[in-house]
């Protein structure tokens, strides 16, 4: 099976393929090729919320509902599934994401993707034996061409170039101001050029929100 067929397997869930990478000895997993996934946007949202993972009441539904089709998928796939959820142990999402050549370190911090900027959202993975033919890597980060909103788009200097000031960001997102970021998501996410293309709705960053800030 090639990167087309596995990118049609995904599209009906709205999963696209975040990155890939032939992964060898140190990786945390056995030579192989690993596949990420993340939301296919525009209408990742719309469909989880009308899954029955978003309706039963249950807690920690968009885990849930990952598990159930990325799981899903690895078997039609005769792969193993792996979340960045779950532990301990974590699989090592963040060097796999590097791994892919499609993401890499932001000036805040975080990982930026070459098309979903600062909204990263891995919602599992998928090894599979053997190397699939991959394409060549994106190149480099979008940060490289960019002026960086994301640096100065926090009000209180939560998150910007020095260590990130988490107390900070809980004591802000207690105000009133802080009541935009709540509901639509960080600003310092949202400031970044790729993010603003991305097509997130912000529904989703307001639920990842109050899961951040509960």
């Amino acid at each position: 099976m090639d990167l087309a067929a596995i990118q049609a397997l995904a599209a009906p869930h709205f999963l696209d393929l975040f990155g890939a990478f032939h992964a060898e000895e140190g990786d945390g997993c056995p030579p192989g090729t690993m596949l990420l996934f993340s939301p296919l946007e525009p209408g990742f949202w719309a469909h989880v919320r009308a899954g029955p993972e978003a309706l039963d009441g249950l807690p920690d539904p968009i885990d849930r509902w990952s598990t159930r089709v990325i799981g899903g998928m690895a078997r039609a796939l005769d792969g193993t599934a792996h979340f960045p959820f779950g532990g301990p142990p974590y699989a090592p999402f963040i060097k796999w994401a590097e791994r892919t050549g499609r993401a890499w370190p932001s000036p805040v911090g975080m990982l930026v993707h070459d098309t979903a900027g600062l909204m990263i959202s891995i919602r599992g993975a998928i090894w599979l034996e053997g190397r699939l033919e991959l394409p060549a890597p994106a190149g480099t980060s979008p940060c490289a061409s960019c002026d960086r909103p994301c640096i100065s788009a926090c009000p209180v200097g939560a998150l910007g170039p020095r260590p990130y000031d988490v107390p900070a960001c809980h004591a802000f997102l207690d105000t009133d101001a802080g009541a935009d970021c709540l509901s639509g998501g960080c600003l310092v996410r949202r400031a970044c050029p790729v993010s603003r293309r991305f097509g997130r709705d912000p529904a989703q960053s307001a639920h990842h929100m109050r899961y951040f800030h509960r």
